[in-house]
């Protein structure tokens, strides 16, 4: 994006914020996400509600992503309803759902300051006395999120009606298996475990459906506090404890694996936290289903990321080197479920 094309978005944001001008400085595409693009820039706003230097972040698609993933619409449509319900989220701006302007559909957010980056969040011994306070504080933005419940005129895109969640899951689970070029007896194996052991639970609140580190922004200059939950392609109605499991498994640890919450914290410090801001407790002695479930889902988008490579739709050595985590998914199930069925 230079020159008229930039001029082009340029005008497009004044009219978006209600300014006469504004002047944008260069985009630069921000790291991370293997499905979307986020592209970072700032803009000098002559007037207007948002008069002033405003940092911002231009989200759209990348070149291929993943059949699940919600469309730009539908994730600004989620990122409103997440901030107005008090979800530390960047604050959305603007949209544009026909993708008039750079040929596809995008939105616009203020960009919010901090780290995702899930090694420094799980490794950084400089976070170490202030991982209480900070799991805890990850446990209440669950709750808030929790706290949208159905129906929701403005979220009618999700379907509310689609039977018990983890039923859910293990069918979109065989079919996604099916479509892959190549057997994975692990997997089938897990997936029909989960069948067995499914829960009738009801889809009683929003689901973020990718709620992890890597996804939760820190600044570490103040506390440290969270600053934003990123990511909300995946948001459905579910169970909370399937946020919770996800966010739980040890594939997401990032090599913590003594900090069982997103490899930042104790179960105990997030419990806390996501009590006292729901007002009601959850069924944590299932949550071990729910890393199971988290786990074979995780394997399965790693395999759909290495087709992405292979099938020639776009090259890139990390879609190809996500593939290979599968195996190690597939270990993790192996002992999860055995450690389920001995503590039975």
């Amino acid at each position: 994006m230079q020159g008229e094309a930039l001029e082009a978005l340029g005008r497009w944001i004044a009219g978006a914020l209600g300014a006469s001008e504004i002047r944008l400085t260069e985009p630069a595409k921000m790291p991370g996400g293997a499905i979307q693009e986020n592209w970072t820039f700032d803009a000098l706003v002559t007037d207007g509600p948002h008069a002033g230097t405003l940092g911002l972040v231009l989200r759209t698609d990348a070149p291929s992503g993943v059949s699940a993933s919600r469309t730009k619409v539908e994730e600004y449509a989620l990122l409103k309803a997440a901030f107005a319900a008090g979800v530390t989220v960047p604050e959305p701006l603007a949209a544009d759902p026909a993708g008039d302007l750079l040929g596809k559909p995008f939105y616009l957010m203020r960009r919010a300051a901090g780290t995702a980056n899930p090694r420094t969040l799980a490794r950084d011994p400089a976070l170490d006395p202030h991982r209480a306070a900070l799991t805890e504080a990850i446990g209440r933005e669950l709750a808030r999120i929790h706290s949208i419940v159905p129906p929701r005129p403005d979220l009618a895109f999700l379907d509310a009606d689609a039977g018990p969640p983890a039923r859910r899951r293990v069918a979109e689970f065989l079919a996604q298996l099916d479509a892959l070029p190549r057997p994975y007896p692990v997997l089938e194996w897990a997936t029909r475990w989960l069948d067995r052991n499914a829960p009738e639970t009801a889809a009683a609140a929003l689901g973020h459906g990718d709620f992890r580190c890597g996804n939760l922004m820190v600044d570490a200059t103040e506390g440290p506090v969270v600053t934003a939950v990123l990511d909300w392609e995946f948001a459905s109605w579910s169970d909370p404890l399937e946020d919770i499991g996800w966010l739980c498994a040890r594939c997401w640890r990032f090599g913590a694996d003594d900090r069982p919450v997103g490899g930042i914290g104790e179960r105990a410090d997030f419990q806390r936290g996501y009590e006292a801001e729901s007002g009601r407790r959850l069924d944590w002695a299932a949550v071990p289903y729910w890393e199971v479930l988290g786990t074979v889902r995780w394997a399965i988008i790693a395999l759909q990321q290495g087709e992405r490579h292979l099938s020639g739709r776009e090259f890139s050595m990390e879609l190809a080197l996500t593939a290979r985590k599968a195996a190690e998914m597939e270990y993790d199930l192996l002992t999860q479920i055995r450690a389920i069925e001995e503590a039975a």
